[in-house]
């Protein structure tokens, strides 16, 4: 990788638990992580956990508003590993997908795409109609990984919160940081 350095971004579609736990195991590695909330999830983020805004803003190394366009992750000559949406709202999906950089969030996403890095989508919605699942296929198409936060049972979680780590984890597989918090598949043992 050309830099050790990861955005996530938190919208309001529910799930803000998920791109919580993605900074607190981040903050355990040598990964530097760039952090936008948006207007929703800051709604979204104290009804649904235990946690401010602030609070969550301090568990990212730099924090950047979501209307500021000028941010050093608005351009690609800013190197990092790529960018996270978890959870990603339809409404943020769908601006990205057609190409439209109204906030910070959707701009940072349109330069990865750009940029041929990694941008994943923890998409939070069911179900889904065609257009949803036709602006998902577009973005595949254009190189992002579209990764709903759909919870594995093979590896017998116990809580919600094991189901939380385990896609989070699966997540920051495709950046190959390993997380060592997720039970990997061995076959079924006879």
């Amino acid at each position: 990788m050309s830099s050790d350095e990861l955005i996530i971004a938190i919208t309001g579609a529910s799930g803000a638990v998920f791109g919580v736990r993605m900074l607190e195991i981040l903050q355990e590695s040598d990964i530097k992580t760039h952090l936008i909330v948006s207007k929703a999830a800051a709604i979204t983020i104290p009804h649904e956990t235990n946690m401010t805004v602030k609070q969550v803003e301090h568990l990212a190394d730099v924090v950047h508003k979501v209307g500021d366009i000028s941010a050093c992750i608005s351009s690609g000559s800013f190197k990092t590993m790529g960018m996270v949406i978890a959870p990603c709202s339809v409404k943020t999906m769908s601006e990205i997908a057609t190409g439209i950089s109204s906030n910070l969030i959707s701009r940072a996403a349109d330069v990865m795409l750009k940029e041929r890095r990694k941008l994943v989508l923890m998409v939070r919605e069911t179900p889904l109609h065609t257009v949803h699942l036709r602006h998902m296929t577009t973005l595949s198409e254009m190189g992002a990984i579209i990764a709903p936060p759909v919870p594995a049972f093979y590896n017998q979680p116990a809580t919600i919160d094991d189901q939380v780590t385990h896609s989070v984890g699966r997540v920051l597989d495709l950046f190959d940081i390993e997380s060592n918090r997720i039970n990997r598949w061995k076959g079924i043992q006879k």
